[in-house]
């Protein structure tokens, strides 16, 4: 292999795992905002930056299908701050909704456009 190649194959390693390190930060950042959502009817604008400025590296490198799932969640996590607060009890009516596992699709495109890459 020539060194130019080499390069191109060392980039390429670090972009798709650049990406993974997004994903699963995203993930951990949304899933500890959703349970905060879950038990707290406020939160500070400043808790939220974060993850929407994932969001926003998501649409420099990612596909269209990651962008829409991870504004999906956001919206999600959002609304669940404004809704009234719940509780465990709270959480078996809602077994087989996607507010149980909210990150499902997100994580599932995730694991498409790794996979379509040779990542996976």
């Amino acid at each position: 292999m020539t060194q130019h190649s080499q390069l191109g194959a060392q980039r390429f390693a670090r972009n798709v795992e650049r990406r993974e390190t997004l994903y699963k930060d995203f993930i951990n950042e949304a899933s500890r905002l959703y349970v905060d959502a879950f038990e707290h009817d406020r939160t500070e604008l400043a808790n939220l930056v974060k993850l929407f400025a994932m969001i926003s590296h998501m649409r420099v490198v990612s596909s269209p299908k990651i962008v829409e799932d991870a504004d999906s969640v956001a919206r999600l996590i959002i609304e669940t701050y404004v809704a009234p607060n719940k509780t465990l009890d709270d959480l078996e009516s809602t077994l087989g909704s996607h507010m149980v596992d909210p990150l499902r699709r997100f994580s599932e495109a995730c694991r498409e456009e790794l996979q379509q890459l040779g990542a996976l």
